[in-house]
């Protein structure tokens, strides 16, 4: 099989996206993995390879028109974008949302027009991207704006084998009872199972959540168990997929802890019921993938981390993982 081409981008400069590019590309093995295309500000990257105390080769091109990618020596476009003046340091601007934002179109264009398989990035600080002008809650719909993309998706947790996604998302948690739906629910384990298919497995297993405290003890704390979850995993079930479900909220976390190969995936109901276990079990292993998308993108699950930016401190465990799981979704792309 060919090695993946991934489009990587540093992510906003004040974090420590440059930094964690900078070990991960640093590593060997790493670069005999894929083939890396690097979109930055030289200065920058530069910078990166000066906080880890790691550097790198790499090989300059004057274009991203027809890439000819030689050995394991990523190659580099030196790109600033609209970003003209100096970047603010762990702290949130408009300049480095403007250049997250710029380096991120580029990769994003050169990965849909085939050039590229995968697009991996550092850490971007959502504040930083609406002082530059994002209208968008997050990166995620904003991905889709550009690629014009209007089908499902939604954002995946994943960490080390073990994926998450969610009916709901970034809403206030007394209006999701009244967005669950049998439909949402079904979509919600279609994009999941797709999207692990694109990684390589063949037949995921995967566990869905209730809404409610003991799956709601047969209605009587709630009855969405039994009249929306419980039958949209029958339904599922019948696509062929292989759905099991509705469990409790708070022991399914429990029971893949106990037995890994218990789910490939979990299916939650609202944000904090994944993203609590997820970040408990492994914080600093977790990624996330922009799921649903026509092009494989993901990014550590963690945030650019102001606080320890600059310090030579930032662990390069999620990225790294974020890269592997840009290479095998790469490879499956076609």
């Amino acid at each position: 099989m060919n090695k993946s081409k991934i489009a990587m981008v540093l992510g906003d400069p004040a974090g420590i996206g440059p930094e964690l590019i900078a070990r991960l590309l640093s590593d060997a093995k790493v670069r005999q993995q894929a083939q890396v295309i690097l979109i930055a500000d030289e200065a920058e990257m530069r910078r990166g390879m000066d906080i880890a105390g790691q550097a790198f080769p790499y090989c300059q091109v004057s274009s991203l028109e027809q890439l000819e990618f030689v050995d394991d020596t990523p190659l580099f476009y030196d790109f600033r974008g609209l970003a003209v003046s100096e970047f603010p340091r762990s702290e949130a601007s408009a300049v480095g949302g403007r250049y997250s934002l710029d380096t991120l179109a580029v990769a994003l264009r050169l990965t849909e027009s085939g050039a590229t398989d995968a697009l991996l990035f550092g850490p971007l600080n959502k504040t930083s991207l609406h002082m530059a002008g994002m209208a968008h809650n997050d990166e995620l719909h904003w991905f889709a704006e550009l690629l014009d993309f209007h089908g499902p998706f939604c954002e995946f947790n994943v960490l080390d084998n073990l994926w998450t996604s969610r009916v709901t998302s970034h809403v206030a948690l007394a209006d999701v009872p009244g967005m669950l739906s049998q439909a949402r629910v079904v979509e919600a384990i279609q994009l999941i199972d797709s999207a692990l298919k694109r990684s390589g497995l063949p037949r995921p297993r995967i566990g869905v959540c209730g809404l409610n405290p003991h799956n709601g003890d047969n209605g009587s704390f709630g009855r969405e168990e039994l009249d929306i979850i419980g039958p949209a995993v029958k339904s599922a079930q019948a696509l062929g997929i292989a759905a099991e479900g509705p469990y409790p909220g708070d022991t399914i976390f429990l029971k893949v802890q106990g037995d890994a190969s218990a789910f490939d995936a979990v299916v939650t109901m609202y944000h904090d019921q994944g993203q609590i276990a997820i970040k408990l079990m492994g914080f600093s292993r977790g990624v996330t993938v922009q799921g649903g998308l026509p092009i494989p993108i993901t990014t550590p699950a963690h945030g650019t981390a102001f606080d320890i930016a600059g310090q030579g401190k930032a662990n390069v465990g999620a990225i790294r993982q974020a890269f592997e799981i840009a290479c095998r979704m790469g490879a499956h792309r076609y």
